[in-house]
């Protein structure tokens, strides 16, 4: 693991003097540019230190310098699975002293799973506790539970694995074109395509599903 420590002083603003105390002491980023960034320079206003993680194709990106400390994680020449990766998150962030994790947004912000295993290792996660990303986090569920307590939401379908299975929802349930596919977990935009025509679907279906497998290291959609 490559350490980088090295200060942007230009993006950090002075600690605030209504947080002499707080909460936090150290905060793992487990995020990259603009988003960590911005973890970064709050953090630093409110006095809490702060570590940020980067891949390989990340090293000489801004937020590497924005943060208290900064790491390598992931292999060589990897780009976006290293910031997917739990097991070598919540490892920097013991072996850094850190107590609590920062997910941004997109990444594994809403992945339950992630959630879970700061918990386990004692660390905080910032964001919605387990409890509510087991239904939150992913849309499909999401909208199933607001149905079934009477919340009106748009027409839409269940889960689907393959474009087939989108083909097959969209016509079970009657949707007429256009459509909009979006990934069935993680957020930020990722995982988002509009299908004009079904003869669009199958391209569509399966670069939306490509780029939220790699942005949230799961691939359905609806």
């Amino acid at each position: 693991m490559k350490r980088v420590d090295r200060i942007c002083c230009h993006i950090k603003a002075t600690p605030t003097l209504a947080h002499p105390n707080p909460v936090f002491r150290k905060v793992l980023i487990a995020n990259r540019g603009e988003i960590a960034i911005r973890i970064a320079k709050a953090a630093f206003g409110l006095g809490i230190q702060s570590v940020a993680v980067y891949s390989s194709a990340d090293a000489t990106c801004l937020h590497t310098r924005a943060a208290s400390e900064a790491y390598e994680i992931g292999s060589p020449g990897e780009s976006i699975a290293p910031y997917l990766d739990i097991a070598a998150l919540i490892k920097v962030a013991k072996d850094t002293g850190c107590d609590c994790v920062h997910p941004g947004y997109g990444f594994l912000s809403e992945n339950r799973d992630f959630a879970a295993a700061c918990e386990a290792e004692g660390l905080k996660f910032i964001g919605p506790p387990v409890a509510a990303l087991d239904v939150f986090g992913n849309k499909v569920q999401a909208r199933q539970l607001a149905s079934s307590v009477g919340v009106r939401t748009v027409p839409g379908t269940s889960t689907c694995n393959t474009w087939q299975d989108a083909a097959a929802a969209i016509k079970a349930n009657r949707i007429e074109y256009p459509v909009m596919l979006k990934a069935s977990s993680g957020g930020g935009g990722r995982g988002m395509r509009m299908v004009k025509s079904e003869t669009d679907l199958q391209e569509a279906c399966e670069r939306c599903s490509s780029e939220a497998l790699t942005s949230f290291a799961y691939g359905a959609v609806f």
